[in-house]
């Protein structure tokens, strides 16, 4: 078929141009734009909750930094929307400091509990890896990934960070829409396991949207990390009760696998699209597959293409198939694994992927390449502080409907997150699982830059985070959108790694769908604004030449970006 003469395909041309248009000014009157970005010299945050926004913008406000923010931002976003991420979760971070131009990454994400292999759980008859449940669980890592991030770039302690959420916990909030489905779609789970209904469930019911929902139990181990830090956590009476949930399931963690566990300072991996650097964290995360996939998009001409017409479409779904073929095969843990990072996400390999791509038919099934040097879940948040400190971090329980592993520590406030899952039980694998190892990541922050703007990013949902960071990169690059059209723009998502299946936004037109379907792509479809299959993202922009800050949310979650104001006289 020859798609990209049709009169679709030049309507598509044409949609797209008009959105490139929008978004740098043209048709302000009459654009797809769900919202205004947020401008401002002071910084910025932004996040899936209003509430957890204000927040983070207080502690800029009272003189903290971005790192100050974002810390307090994630404490309250464990509070509010419990189902998603919180102290019990992993987290990644990208943090650019501004005095010294350079980028971190920091890898907080735990490890499995000493003794529990793929042979224990084979023995016991398990056929493949629990998706929840007690060996689900691997050690949270976010409090350690809080406590390296203060200790590097913050400028305050845990006791203010804390605070807001300490009250909040006490005093209780509205749950928010979004929230509310999320936590009404776990009622079975929640209910199976008595510390986690005592905890989650009022009078044996789910909050419903409004309903001012408290947890004091939460806000009192908050107190122990305020007070003791992260051995607040690590060890002492939180470690005591997480144990105890290991004991009373059957698990096996030990004090010493929660006071042993250390977050690791990373270097961002990253490539060049059109002239943007785009940035991901290196593996266990599937960063690497964004890259890889913006690599292979490279290859073709996406802009002349159209956003989000057939061609563009079936390039972008293609290359996905291809990366992810990749992702799944070899990332693991680096340090139980030969992987080949710098083979994948070479321009060379790249080029002999994309020779792999139709442009004429969907293919059914992809098989992973051999890049050089082979060897045979969620919250996200960004901030930008008036210095031009950025953050770009995300934090996760894995699955969202579920409450992580289902499991809460009882009379903790928190469930425990189920990251042991993304394991395997084959042994031949790289990801298989061991003692102390930690697995395939699905959460992965982002960034991207170009002269004097930069941008912190990520839009979370399990596998559907790589696929979509590309979808985000090229509506910047590509498509000329800013930060909040770029998130606002209709997605698509694979979840899968074979078959032809593929979800669509129903904003994206019937009758490309149409010639997409004719293509051999099976469509399904979602909402016009699709949080649970399309997930959802935050950014902040920053341009250093004249020191204005941008702030983004996307609307398929409760949240907004918020500024954070300058003082004023009274």
């Amino acid at each position: 078929m020859q798609f990209g003469g049709s009169n679709m395909s030049k309507k598509a041309i044409a949609i797209g141009a008009i959105l490139a248009l929008t978004a740098t000014g043209a048709g302000a009157q009459d654009r797809s734009q769900s919202r205004s970005m947020v401008m401002s010299q002071s910084g910025i945050v932004a996040s899936e909750s209003v509430l957890a926004s204000q927040v983070g913008a207080r502690i800029l406000e009272q003189g903290g930094n971005a790192i100050d923010a974002a810390i307090a931002t994630n404490a309250m976003m464990g509070l509010v929307a419990p189902m998603n991420d919180g102290i019990g979760g992993d987290l990644f971070a990208i943090v650019y400091d501004a005095k010294t131009k350079t980028l971190y990454g920091l890898n907080a994400s735990g490890w499995a509990p000493t003794g529990l292999t793929a042979d224990y759980l084979l023995a016991k008859g398990n056929k493949s890896m629990p998706q929840n449940g007690i060996f689900s669980v691997t050690v949270p890592g976010a409090v350690e990934g809080w406590d390296q991030l203060r200790q590097r770039f913050g400028t305050k302690g845990f006791a203010e960070l804390l605070a807001p959420a300490i009250s909040y916990a006490k005093a209780g909030f509205p749950v928010g829409e979004v929230v509310s489905v999320y936590w009404l779609d776990s009622l079975a789970v929640l209910k199976a396991d008595a510390p986690t209904a005592k905890t989650f469930l009022v009078d044996g019911k789910t909050p419903a949207a409004g309903e001012v929902w408290r947890n004091p139990e939460l806000a009192e181990t908050y107190g122990l990390i305020a007070k003791g830090g992260r051995d607040g956590f690590y060890k002492g009476q939180n470690a005591d009760r997480i144990l105890g949930t290991f004991k009373r399931h059957g698990g096996m963690m030990t004090a010493a696998d929660l006071a042993d566990f250390r977050a690791e300072w990373v270097t961002p991996i990253s490539t060049d699209y059109h002239g943007w650097r785009v940035y991901e964290l290196p593996p266990n995360g599937q960063g690497i597959a964004a890259l890889e996939m913006l690599n292979i998009m490279e290859r073709y001409p996406l802009a002349q293409m159209g956003h989000n017409s057939v061609k563009a479409l079936h390039t972008m779904i293609e290359a996905k198939k291809l990366a992810y073929a990749d992702m799944i095969r070899y990332v693991a843990d680096p340090k139980f694994a030969k992987i080949p990072v710098d083979g994948m996400v070479s321009k060379d390999y790249a080029a002999a992927r994309a020779k792999l791509l139709d442009p004429a038919k969907a293919a059914c099934s992809a098989a992973p390449g051999l890049p050089p040097g082979t060897d045979n879940g969620t919250t996200y948040l960004s901030v930008v502080d008036k210095g031009g400190n950025m953050v770009s971090l995300i934090q996760s329980n894995f699955a969202t409907v579920g409450f992580g592993s289902g499991l809460a520590v009882d009379n903790a406030g928190y469930v425990l997150q189920n990251r042991g899952g993304m394991f395997t039980l084959e042994k031949a694998h790289p990801n298989v699982l061991a003692s102390r190892k930690r697995p395939l990541h699905t959460i992965i922050p982002a960034f991207m830059e170009k002269g004097d703007v930069k941008i912190a990013f990520g839009i979370m949902g399990g596998f559907n985070q790589a696929q979509a960071h590309a979808q985000f990169v090229s509506n910047v690059v590509d498509f000329g959108m800013n930060v909040q059209g770029a998130l606002d723009a209709p997605r698509f998502v694979k979840k899968d790694f074979s078959g032809c299946g593929v979800e669509f936004e129903a904003r994206i037109p019937e009758a490309i769908r149409k010639e997409l379907a004719a293509m051999g792509h099976d469509i399904s479809l979602r909402g016009d604004f699709s949080s649970s299959d399309m997930g959802s993202g935050q950014a902040v922009r920053r341009d250093f030449k004249t020191g204005v800050n941008f702030g983004a949310s996307d609307p398929r979650k409760d949240g907004a970006a918020v500024a954070e104001l300058v003082p004023f006289a009274k």
